[in-house]
């Protein structure tokens, strides 16, 4: 026959109720601390946005054979795309042009040398793949002179591709995060065969154009304003109709021109190059390529847009997400627009784009690539990036060839 249980003491009790305060509080701690690391990688998120970065390394070298003008590549969705290409690389060389693939294997993949390479010590292995392919004005082979745009931060400098005969159609064009107006130089041909004049703008931390007192990037919420005083100085120059080109983050400043420039109503019409309509299906979409928990990028944007955000980030005041959702603002456009989006974008997702594009049906023409990626739209099918661009200017009576 078992012993009757007997009561736990007072010592007992006390010996528990300790246990207790020791497993609460050290599962505090650990809450505490996973608090506490969730919050500094959401503010390290949100501080890579707003500040910007030189040009990272993304490509692996892995030999050049000078004798056959070849540059053997680490394979990746970028270098075993179709087209013409750049390379920014370190040492003898810089940047070169990339042709034609001619050969590759699971892990390489070899391209035809554009730009004349003497030997192999030219270039580093690190280097970078670009969708710029021109990376100076001269290589684009059409007249141009360089002029400064006043603007609220000092002058902005600009490549003015003039037309032969005079012309009161312009189209401005606005480069990425990251990227100089270089990156633009793609389009100049196209519309000077249609007897636009172009203008390739900077814009403040950009790199070229002046700093402004943050020196942090607004995601289009303070840049646009340069682009706004890059319309102003067209128009002083005779330009009634103005098309606002935007490349990626380009594309955030060219809507909120359309939306808040006071020069709005010479604005002819938007084409945006897979454009930043949202910003926040660009961080989102960028978590889940990290693979970070949904709250740590709903904690930077929330530092990107609040005021204690603004002071932890140095970014000297919150970016107004909602005021940057093109999507949302969608009813406030007034302006028809050519949307050029691929969707295996892989940097900048083209759900905002299809979701404007649905939005608007009245005045957003959508079209869709695949396989193209980030920019790199000419690169990959030049004949149907200057086809869509070339249609779309002349339905609407823009073209002055």
């Amino acid at each position: 026959m078992n012993a009757p249980r007997r009561a736990a003491g007072p010592r007992a009790t006390q010996r528990g109720a300790t246990g207790i305060r020791i497993a609460l509080s050290a599962l505090s701690l650990t809450l505490a601390a996973s608090t506490a690391a969730l919050g500094a990688v959401s503010l390290r998120v949100a501080r890579t946005v707003v500040h910007p970065a030189g040009r990272l390394p993304d490509t692996r070298i892995v030999r050049v054979d000078p004798a056959a003008q070849t540059i053997t590549l680490v394979r990746t969705p970028d270098t075993a795309l179709p087209g013409r290409y750049g390379l920014f690389t370190v040492g003898t060389v810089d940047y070169v042009r990339l042709g034609s693939i001619v050969g590759e294997d699971e892990n390489t993949v070899t391209r035809k040398l554009l730009t004349h390479v003497t030997a192999d010590g030219d270039l580093a292995p690190d280097a970078a793949f670009s969708g710029w392919y021109y990376d100076r004005p001269e290589q684009v082979r059409r007249p141009f002179r360089t002029v400064d745009i006043d603007t609220g931060v000092g002058p902005c400098p600009a490549w003015e591709f003039a037309t032969p005969a005079a012309t009161d159609i312009w189209v401005i064009q606005v480069h990425g995060r990251g990227t100089t107006k270089a990156e633009a130089l793609r389009a100049v041909p196209v519309f000077h065969d249609l007897g636009i004049t172009s203008l390739l703008v900077s814009y403040r931390n950009d790199g070229e154009a002046p700093k402004s007192a943050s020196g942090t990037y607004a995601l289009g919420a303070t840049e646009w304003r340069d682009l706004d005083a890059a319309i102003g100085y067209a128009r002083r120059q005779g330009a009634r109709h103005v098309i606002v080109m935007g490349w990626s983050m380009g594309g955030a400043l060219a809507l909120q021109a359309a939306l808040e420039s006071p020069h709005a109503d010479v604005i002819a019409g938007l084409v945006l190059e897979s454009p930043v309509v949202d910003w926040r299906t660009v961080l989102r979409f960028h978590g889940r390529l990290m693979r970070l928990p949904a709250p740590v990028i709903a904690v930077a944007q929330n530092a990107l847009a609040s005021n204690w955000g603004a002071a932890v980030l140095g970014s000297g005041e919150a970016i107004p997400l909602d005021r940057l959702d093109g999507v949302a603002r969608a009813r406030e456009l007034r302006h028809p627009m050519l949307v050029l989006h691929s969707d295996d974008d892989g940097f900048v997702p083209s759900d905002a784009s299809h979701a404007l594009a649905a939005a608007r049906p009245d005045l957003v023409t959508m079209e869709t690539f695949h396989v193209a990626r980030h920019t790199k739209l000419w690169n990959y099918d030049e004949t149907r990036w200057v086809t869509a661009i070339t249609d779309w200017v002349r339905a609407r009576g823009f073209a002055r060839d």
